[in-house]
């Protein structure tokens, strides 16, 4: 199963890494790679996070990486990554 990510989830991405580079060049690397990483174990078990149900039909799911929240939906062509924030962020998910 293939991953993709949306537009708004590289977005996410690239903020957080702007966010916390100023501040730890190495450690805003190592969380970047680590949370780009995060989706390659759903290819074996996409059904692992945590059910959404307020997006029901759709199968969106979330899991926790650290500190961050990944949501991702399942389709059968693909784990298409939604969204990606801090936990202490006061975000509006899509």
């Amino acid at each position: 199963m293939r991953i993709q990510w949306t537009r708004s989830a590289a977005s996410d991405l690239a903020r957080l890494h702007e966010h916390l580079e100023p501040v730890a060049p190495a450690a805003a690397a190592r969380i970047v790679q680590q949370l780009a990483r995060a989706p390659d174990r759903l290819r074996d078990h996409p059904q692992m996070g945590e059910k959404l149900e307020a997006y029901a039909p759709r199968d969106v799911r979330r899991i926790i990486v650290g500190d961050y929240e990944l949501r991702y939906e399942v389709t059968p062509e693909a784990i298409i990554v939604l969204r990606l924030w801090h936990g202490r962020e006061n975000r509006s998910p899509s």
